[in-house]
């Protein structure tokens, strides 16, 4: 178990905080960024009260393993994550960004959450079903197997963006109104560069015991180069599931924050702020999946 204090919030004063998201704290270090992944753990767009253990280091260490596994398909924003390297005036911070912070570039960041599924679940299997009930198999344009059920692996791996929406629920889209919001040539690489990335991580995955049901990537523009940004392939921004449980036909068990998500579902709470105090045993058995995921996908 990991024994390091929870980092629920940072405060580096040498630099301007210019967001403070769910998970991380983002500074303005001029012509770069230095994000910082905290142990926030948000559940129906609330951040708890109280955070996961080392849940900032999983995802910051997962991302720097798939940025340099997939840096064959595409450039991404990382410029160090070793605080020997960071700024002097950074460097008293160390027991705080060791292992959960990395220098980024500044990009451009293109407007759409692209994300892809090779199994089909979430709101994407809410969707079909209220389709289904009209009659239809068709989503955001695409046409599902009439006898597909939850969590059935899809004929082809599909690319299904949404609206990026900062404020609240990101919005799925179809594939014109991306190009509409965005451009076509610039929807072109974000779908042939999704897909390709999802291949990669999903074969590899698949070697590790791990179906990665699906994921969502953000991308960005850097001097003209289109390049990978944000985190990746995090159990934040993906569906992880163990093949040695995968039963088509429900949900399925993942590696993330579905102990969280199966504890307040139990209590009689609203689902809006403020959250209630997680019990330790919810808090350690999350912990335990998020950790359990960085092992299996990285060998560390």
């Amino acid at each position: 178990m990991n024994t390091k204090p929870v980092v629920l919030e940072t405060d580096i004063k040498e630099y301007p905080l210019l967001n403070r998201g769910k998970v991380r704290d983002i500074y303005d270090l001029g012509d770069s960024l230095l994000f910082v992944a905290s142990d926030r753990i948000s559940a129906f767009d609330v951040v708890m009260p109280n955070g996961i253990p080392g849940k900032g280091e999983v995802l910051t260490q997962m991302s720097l393993f798939w940025f340099d596994f997939l840096k064959g398909i595409v450039n991404n924003h990382l410029i160090t994550a070793n605080v020997d390297e960071f700024p002097e005036d950074l460097k008293k911070y160390r027991e705080i960004l060791e292992g959960r912070s990395m220098i980024v570039v500044k990009a451009d960041r293109i407007d759409a959450e692209c994300i892809v599924r090779g199994y089909i679940s979430g709101s994407m299997w809410k969707e079909l079903k209220a389709a289904r009930a009209t009659g239809s198999n068709i989503v955001h344009g695409f046409e599902f197997p009439s006898d597909i059920e939850e969590s059935g692996k899809l004929p082809q791996t599909l690319f299904t963006p949404s609206s990026k929406n900062d404020g609240g629920h990101d919005e799925n889209i179809s594939y014109a109104q991306l190009e509409d919001l965005i451009g076509v040539e610039t929807a072109a690489l974000c779908r042939e560069k999704s897909l390709a990335v999802y291949q990669a991580a999903a074969d590899h995955a698949l070697t590790k015991g791990i179906i990665i049901a699906d994921t969502k990537f953000e991308f960005g523009f850097k001097n003209g180069n289109f390049i990978l940004i944000d985190e990746v392939l995090s159990p934040d921004s993906s569906r992880f599931w163990p093949v040695d449980q995968y039963q088509v036909g429900k949900s399925q068990p993942s590696f993330d924050k579905q102990p969280i998500r199966d504890y307040l579902d139990k209590l009689d709470w609203n689902k809006k702020p403020p959250a209630p105090i997680l019990p330790d045993e919810v808090v350690e058995a999350s912990a335990r999946r998020y950790a359990d995921a960085q092992r299996l996908l990285t060998g560390k």
